[in-house]
């Protein structure tokens, strides 16, 4: 399969990485680590003014309609430098309001998506045994609209986000919703993850919210997909940063008057990575070719998904130790590639939440044929 890039994406793939590797510095970075909110605000507005974040919505929207692989592509950078602005969640939420989003909807939000100026927080994950597809919190329609009740876990980087993306269950089956970020009988809860961001739990009692699109009719397995597509990604881009950094440190670095990138044993693991690497950027970008066709969408965001799990986790814990002492450094470099590959690898549920899923998946189109 071709997965070569037409002039556009290209210029896209390449400004964005100027941009993530003059800005995510190890310094930078280390600043952002300690902020209060743990965004890199003035990344964000770099990559807004330089047109990045809105060259993945539609025309009407003043993007460039590039869309699912302009996203994965710019997702790729970031993973490679692991710069701390919540592109991922905002841009699947922005999508989704563009896709499903009633024509009111798409003018007050997506203009602002576009320049940066506003943020939208995607909340698809719950406590427990919750699986994303099936939503513990209710949403139930009132003359006004629609009111949600439930509570939210982990919400990526919702802090600076003017509304949140919600997904929740009604008699009609699993819809998403939006509330703003400030609505009264909505209480946030800050959480530490493994990455450094800040992410929070979301409570809602009773709030007011919006439809986007019709309850049980697809948008909430559309945001799924879209979601697990763009952190396998974002991993892709991690995993490829974590092997630079073993490449650049093993050929460097001396034992017994020879490079440690001589020893057989040192090209083996490094071998392994590279294998998992190509298997996670194959899948990824035959997911974004689903995304694009509507064809076997489910399937291939799965098998995707799965490969950024298993082989992401895999490539940061081998970088890690052919590193040796310095690699559990936590302000070494390559140590940031291993906290966010532990922490995307669990993100919408882990390697072994996605094979079952992806078994179910093949189960059903095989009963169903």
């Amino acid at each position: 399969m071709d997965f070569s890039w037409g002039e556009e994406f290209e210029a896209v793939r390449d400004l964005a990485r100027e941009i993530f590797t003059d800005r995510a510095t190890a310094e930078r970075l280390r600043t952002v680590e300690t902020s209060r909110a743990r965004v890199d605000e003035r990344l964000w507005d770099d990559l807004a003014a330089a047109g990045l974040l809105g060259a993945v919505l539609p025309e009407e929207a003043g993007g460039a309609s590039l869309g699912p692989a302009g996203l994965c592509l710019l997702l790729e950078e970031q993973g490679r430098c692991v710069a701390p602005v919540p592109l991922w969640s905002a841009l699947v939420a922005a999508l989704a309001v563009s896709a499903h989003g009633s024509a009111q909807q798409r003018a007050a939000l997506l203009p602002a998506a576009g320049d940066g100026s506003a943020r939208i927080a995607l909340a698809l994950e719950e406590f427990g045994p919750a699986e994303p597809r099936a939503p513990l919190t209710t949403a139930v329609a009132d003359q006004h609209g629609w009111r949600i009740s439930g509570t939210k876990a982990a919400v990526p980087s919702p802090y600076g986000a003017g509304h949140v993306l919600v997904t929740a269950a009604t008699g009609a089956g699993p819809g998403l919703f939006l509330v703003a970020a400030n609505a009264a009988g909505l209480a946030w809860e800050g959480a530490e993850t493994t990455s450094h961001d800040l992410s929070a739990h979301l409570g809602l009692d009773g709030v007011a919210a919006e439809a986007v699109g019709e309850p049980g009719t697809g948008v909430v397995p559309w945001v799924l997909d879209h979601a697990r597509v763009a952190v396998a990604a974002v991993q892709l881009g991690v995993a490829q940063g974590a092997l630079r950094h073993a490449a650049g440190h093993l050929t460097q670095r001396e034992q017994f008057g020879r490079p440690l990138a001589t020893f057989q044993a040192v090209r083996h693991q490094l071998a392994d990575c590279y294998i998992d690497i190509e298997a996670m950027r194959m899948t990824l970008w035959q997911a974004v070719t689903a995304l694009e066709d509507g064809e076997e969408v489910t399937r291939a965001a799965l098998v995707a998904k799965w490969w950024a799990d298993e082989g992401g986790a895999n490539v940061v814990h081998r970088v890690q130790h052919v590193h040796g002492g310095i690699g559990v450094d936590t302000d070494y470099p390559v140590h940031r590639h291993f906290l966010w590959g532990r922490q995307l690898a669990t993100t919408l549920g882990g390697a072994g939440a996605g094979l079952y899923r992806l078994g179910e998946e093949l189960a059903h189109r095989g009963a169903a044929s």
